[in-house]
């Protein structure tokens, strides 16, 4: 299996995917998943944007294959843009275009703001500036377990058209994540506040989202895009679930394979 070694306790676990000409070379794309995930969440993605691109996804740490944590772990934002960063400077050629779905946009946010010289463009899928229900979330992982919270929160998440089979995949990938993952995550989560330096993000950007009503992905979160992120083009597509990297991944590679391409045909020229 490919690992990166970030540091002698945590190794990355990552895969490459790219299906372009073989004459060509392509620019990168790094994908960064959310709470719970790996890279088996952008598995649909992964087609739409590898005859394109360099596609690399990996496990954050804790998080699927990666190094295991214990109940000291301490995440912090710079363990996570630093992951990001190895990512990109190791193996993605230096610069590569970056996206991030739910909290793992966070991290994306972070590494576009601290690291500006690595994010080529910044596409965020569903991304809550607020983090919703951290403790609450938690209490219940504690008390039933992290598949239990998987499969009592997947509804919402995923919308209505997903079907039942759909439901259960997520809920088998989200619920695998080990509970000391879940702790120290949330630990980092609640204590993070990107929306008060989003501003400073120059890069060309790109929010997507869905027209769900649902609170910590609602229009509040997409005005301060507006007002902080002045030039990101926000596409919210039709779907009653907040997660739309899932519910809706072939339009959301579609779209994020498009904003890619005008970018990195002008950043050649």
């Amino acid at each position: 299996m490919p690992y990166l070694d970030l540091n002698p306790d945590t190794r990355l676990y990552y895969e490459i995917d790219r299906w372009s000409d073989p004459w060509t070379t392509p620019e990168s794309v790094v994908l960064i998943h959310g709470f719970t995930e790996s890279t088996e969440a952008w598995r649909a993605w992964v087609p739409h944007l590898g005859r394109r691109f360099s596609v690399i996804r990996y496990d954050q740490p804790g998080f699927g294959r990666s190094s295991p944590v214990t109940n000291s772990t301490v995440f912090t934002t710079e363990g996570f843009v630093d992951a990001a960063a190895r990512m990109i400077t190791d193996l993605g050629g230096g610069c590569a275009h970056v996206v991030g779905a739910k909290s793992g946009g966070l991290v994306a946010i972070e590494l576009a703001r601290l690291r500006p010289e690595l994010v080529k463009t910044l596409t965020l899928a569903s991304v809550p500036l607020a983090p919703p229900q951290p403790a609450q979330w938690l209490a219940h992982m504690e008390a039933h377990g992290v598949r239990s919270w998987a499969k009592e929160t997947m509804p919402p998440r995923l919308g209505s058209r997903m079907p039942p089979e759909g439901i259960e995949w997520w809920v088998d990938l989200m619920g695998g994540t080990a509970i000391e993952t879940a702790r120290a995550y949330m630990r980092w989560v609640s204590g993070i506040d990107v929306g008060a330096t989003l501003h400073t993000v120059k890069c060309p950007a790109l929010v997507l989202t869905t027209t769900t009503p649902r609170r910590a992905y609602s229009r509040s979160d997409v005005d301060i895009y507006r007002e902080r992120l002045p030039q990101a083009g926000i596409v919210a597509l039709p779907g009653d679930g907040y997660h739309v990297g899932a519910s809706d991944p072939d339009e959301c590679a579609r779209i994020t394979r498009e904003f890619m391409e005008r970018h990195a045909a002008h950043h050649a020229a």
